[in-house]
Parts: structure tokens; sequence; C-alpha cells
């Protein structure tokens, strides 16, 4: 095998709850991810002459070892004494820095399709050692769920049993927020420990949809808003259509509504197209 043509999703987060800082700088969190269907297309085409190379379509995305599919390229090479090469072209169809873990979902991606295109072997339990070494996010997308709760920086994934399908709208205005900011900024006295993750699950188990808006939770969010106050207002103007829940996905500048159907999804993103350029309709994937 020399090419592999894969699809690397996005991720929402439906619930994240920072419980503490950790020692070695990063956060404890308690979150609920979903996959859903937006996203990129990556190729990876094998080389004899032992080179890592990375293209992408998208003008902001590093093409060097700052990208983490470079460094998933690299690390295996090191740590498995691979001499074959590889060319991984990313197409990008999930935007930038937006807390959909677009980068994080094409790191889970390469490092699933590397195993392949190397025929490495590895287990699924090392594939996750490795998605662990290179960001929070990457192990989430390995697990084959559309449901699954994060612990612990993210990366201590427990799959999760649950039906509900939802279609979303999700806008991404053009502001530029950056995660490290966003936690720094974070008053931790101020986020509520008492509330629980269980019961949106449950909630979600028994197909509770009308109950949703009020469980969502990202505790980043108050920073978000403050640091970008514009999406105060487009949370506000969703609020005014047959919504579910409406939210920001991880640390930002992401907001989505959580509807029941496509028309309306489709009808609510058509409006908000006007306004903005960055507008999609994904459903959990």
């Amino acid at each position: 095998m020399n090419k592999l043509q894969l699809f690397s999703p996005a991720k929402l987060n439906l619930f994240l709850k920072v419980v503490n800082k950790r020692a070695d700088g990063f956060h404890n969190i308690e979150t609920l991810f979903q996959r859903i269907s937006l996203g990129d297309e990556i190729i990876l085409t094998k080389n004899t002459k032992g080179s890592i190379t990375v293209s992408c379509n998208h003008p902001d995305v590093p093409i060097d070892e700052r990208n983490l599919v470079y460094k998933v390229a690299a690390m295996f090479k090191q740590d498995f004494l691979v001499k074959s090469g590889v060319h991984i072209d990313i197409n990008k169809r999930i935007p930038v820095a937006a807390g959909l873990a677009g980068g994080s979902g094409n790191g889970a991606t390469v490092i699933k399709g590397l195993n392949q295109l190397w025929d490495l072997k590895l287990s699924k339990k090392q594939l996750i050692e490795c998605a662990r070494k290179i960001g929070s996010d990457v192990a989430f997308f390995l697990y084959d769920t559309p449901w699954a709760l994060g612990t612990e920086r993210g990366d201590k994934i427990q799959v999760l049993d649950i039906k509900t399908k939802f279609w979303y709208v999700i806008i991404t205005p053009c502001i530029k927020l950056y995660t490290s900011d966003i936690y720094g900024g974070l008053n931790l006295q101020l986020t509520n420990k008492k509330v629980d993750v269980t019961i949106l699950i449950q909630k979600l188990k028994n197909n509770k949809i009308n109950e949703l808006k009020s469980l969502l939770l990202n505790d980043l969010e108050t920073v978000i808003l403050k640091v970008a106050p514009r999406l105060k207002t487009i949370k506000e103007r969703l609020g005014l259509f047959d919504i579910k829940g409406v939210l920001t996905s991880g640390s930002g500048p992401s907001v989505y509504a959580v509807v029941e159907n496509e028309t309306t999804a489709k009808e609510i993103a058509q409006h908000f197209s006007k306004r903005y350029k960055q507008v999609f309709v994904a459903h959990t994937l």
C-alpha cells in the first residue's frame, strides 16, 4: 500500500468543566465529546526517501514540524525505526484554531493512517499512548464512537453508549483566541464544581433533548465572552430560533446551536451565512 485517503472529523464539547490546575501546567477537565460530520480530507503517500513533507490548502496551517501530523510521523519514524517516508496532504474544511479540534483530529487520523500505511501493526493501546504524547484532544478520535467522556487532560476516554443524534449549526467568526490565554484567564474559584455531567449523559441516553438547554456547560465561556464579546451577540441571535441549546465549543471562538433536524439547521445556517463567512451544518457522526 502506497497511498491512503482518509476523513478527519471535528468535535464539539457539550460539557466542559475545569476541575483544577495540574503540576505540569495543564488542567484536569471533565468533558463530553461529540464527533461530528464536519471534517478534513487527508491523503497519505508513502515514499522510499524517508522524508516527511506536509502540504495544506489553508495558509494558516503550518507545514513544518509545528504541525501535529508532522510530529506524529517524526515520532513514529524514531520510535519504531521506520525507514519509509510520507507526504501528508491536508484539505482543510474545519476552521483553523476554532475550538473544534481540527488539528487534533488530523493528528489522530495520521496516527491511524500511518499504522496502516507503514504496516506497523501497533495495538489500539499503543496508538492511544502515542496520541496522549501528541495532544490532549487527540485520543478521543482514536475511538470509533460519536460520544465519549474525557477526563484528566481530556485524554482519558470513556466511550458512552448514547444513541441520540443531533444536527448542529456552527458559526466561526474571524476572531483569534489562544487556548493558553483562555485557560490563563480562568478563575477556578468561580467555576461551578457542583455541576455533574452524569445528569446530561442520562438525559441524552433517554433522548430527552428538550431538557438539554440548561445542562450544556463550558467553564471557559466566561473568559471567552469577556475576550470576544461579539460571541455573546451570536449566542443571543441563535437563541431566537428553534434550537435546543447554544454554547461555545472548547476554547472558542466557534459557537454552535443544537437543533432537532436538518431542515431547521439549514434554515438557520442560511440566515447567518448572510453575515458570517464560516457557517456550517453538521450532524452526529
